[in-house]
């Protein structure tokens, strides 16, 4: 992955987790409490209202796009992170023994970009942001079939390599948003 990438996609990520640091600290691992699918159902809702602020071109809560992307990224890795807690009945997790745990899945989704960067040489710096929110709805839309059949599937990747999907097309929104204003 080229270094501008690299820098860009870090940049992003740092936004986000400077977020999840202080909303831990505002209101505790509440979510903690959510099952997967409910997760699942928090991205659809903000990825939903994404689309439709592009396709109306106004909005009338002042949320801007930008933050509904940081969103999604974060309740993914929250999902990628419950998904290793499974076994964690805790609902508290102080933000020290988190802060890893969120690097370390930030830093596997980097990984999984940097090999389908190499493979598609950054096509997706020509692709719409407007295509790439309708691909996080895809997925996500894919992720709730695989949640409603109990996590089994025939020949499809699990709902982590969505959620990482859906992190990567997100940051990759946020590099294209910043880059037009």
């Amino acid at each position: 992955m080229n270094n501008t990438t690299t820098n860009e996609y870090k940049e992003v990520i740092s936004s986000c987790k400077a977020i999840f640091g202080k909303k831990t600290q505002d209101y505790g691992t509440a979510w903690r409490i959510l099952r997967l699918s409910s997760i699942t159902d928090q991205i659809f809702i903000k990825a939903k209202r994404i689309r439709s602020i592009q396709e109306k071109g106004t909005q009338k809560v002042d949320d801007d796009i930008r933050g509904e992307f940081i969103g999604i990224i974060n309740y993914c890795v929250m999902a990628l992170i419950q998904m290793d807690l499974r076994d964690d009945d805790r609902l508290e997790i102080p933000y020290a023994e988190l802060e890893p745990i969120y690097d370390k899945k930030v830093e596997e989704t980097m990984a999984l970009l940097a090999n389908k960067n190499h493979d598609y040489d950054e096509a997706w710096r020509d692709m719409r942001v407007s295509s790439m929110t309708d691909i996080v709805l895809m997925k996500l839309y894919r992720v709730k079939q695989i949640e409603d059949n109990e996590g089994k599937t025939l020949i499809s990747e699990g709902i982590d390599a969505n959620y990482q999907d859906i992190i990567n097309y997100c940051v990759f929104c946020m590099i294209l948003m910043k880059a037009e204003a």
